[in-house]
């Protein structure tokens, strides 16, 4: 809710300020409020970002992290305190506690409508986001991205080459190369950076398992065909997606324990790691390369 359509409506600040004591209302920033609560910090920002919009005086594009917050693109350690907005080079403006304001050009074809606000499409919005956040955060985004379907490689190289010789240009050219639309969560995309990081060889990704008489056994995150091994992040989620109409949460890890013994006896070594374990990647390194020695194949 707004302050100017609530006056509009009837609504004086006196009944606004009332509303607010009662927890009725949530204070969102000046001159804006919640009427319910918000799942989450990226729910909350795409409300910020529809208060920010209707209260500008100028106006802009929605951009960088906010516009992939509108696109819901996963984002990993970028932060959306503040909104993101870029406006043609020499407007007039400043950055300020809620506002995070860009100096750029952005072409007409790059421009799309989310929620009723003008917002960077996908493929500028992740070639900007390569180009300004450390790389692990861009490769998560990107790899969602190109996973969704909503950009591609060839999509993000010529955007990237729109742009000429920005700051970043070769940060985000790496971040492109890297992006794979087959990495399917963020835990994943987080695993492959931390291969590359260790030296790991790269893998497969969605390594498909099968039997003798070509049925399928599994399919696994990772797979090292080299070296007999397959590895899977096991982030908590991934047991919700496993679930059949019907099917509890415990029965899904029950049926997961007995894929992996199934893979395991065709002669595979499998390898799990964790949300923690991601933050130290020498264990997962190490029991990754334990695994490769037993299961090395000639």
């Amino acid at each position: 809710m707004l302050r100017s359509t609530a006056v509009i409506d009837g609504i004086d600040d006196g009944e606004l300020a009332r509303l607010v004591r009662r927890q009725q209302l949530l204070p969102l920033q000046r001159g804006a409020y919640l009427t319910g609560a918000l799942p989450d910090e990226h729910a909350r920002h795409r409300a910020v970002v529809t208060a920010t919009v209707a209260g500008l005086r100028a106006g802009g594009v929605i951009a960088h992290a906010s516009a992939a917050v509108l696109h819901r693109l996963p984002l990993w350690r970028v932060p959306v305190q503040r909104v993101h907005l870029i406006r043609p080079p020499g407007s007039a403006g400043s950055r300020s506690s809620r506002l995070h304001l860009h100096l750029a050009r952005v072409a007409a074809d790059e421009i799309t409508v989310v929620a009723g606000v003008q917002v960077t499409d996908v493929t500028r919005t992740v070639v900007d986001l390569a180009r300004t956040v450390p790389f692990e955060s861009a490769v998560v985004t990107a790899d969602a991205a190109l996973h969704g379907g909503a950009t591609t490689r060839e999509q993000l190289t010529e955007g990237l080459a729109r742009m000429g010789a920005v700051p970043g240009a070769r940060r985000a050219a790496r971040v492109i190369a890297f992006a794979d639309g087959l990495s399917e969560s963020v835990g994943e995309s987080r695993s492959r950076v931390v291969f590359q990081q260790l030296g790991v060889p790269t893998p497969q990704l969605q390594r498909r398992v099968l039997r003798p008489d070509g049925t399928l056994i599994g399919r696994c995150d990772f797979g090292w065909d080299g070296f007999g091994t397959v590895g899977e992040f096991d982030g908590r989620v991934k047991y919700g997606r496993l679930l059949r109409p019907g099917q509890s949460t415990p029965d899904a890890v029950y049926d997961e324990k007995l894929r992996e013994d199934e893979i395991r006896d065709h002669g595979w070594q499998m390898v799990r790691w964790t949300w923690p374990e991601l933050g130290r990647p020498t264990v997962v390194g190490d029991r990754l390369q334990r695994a490769f020695r037993r299961g090395r194949r000639p």
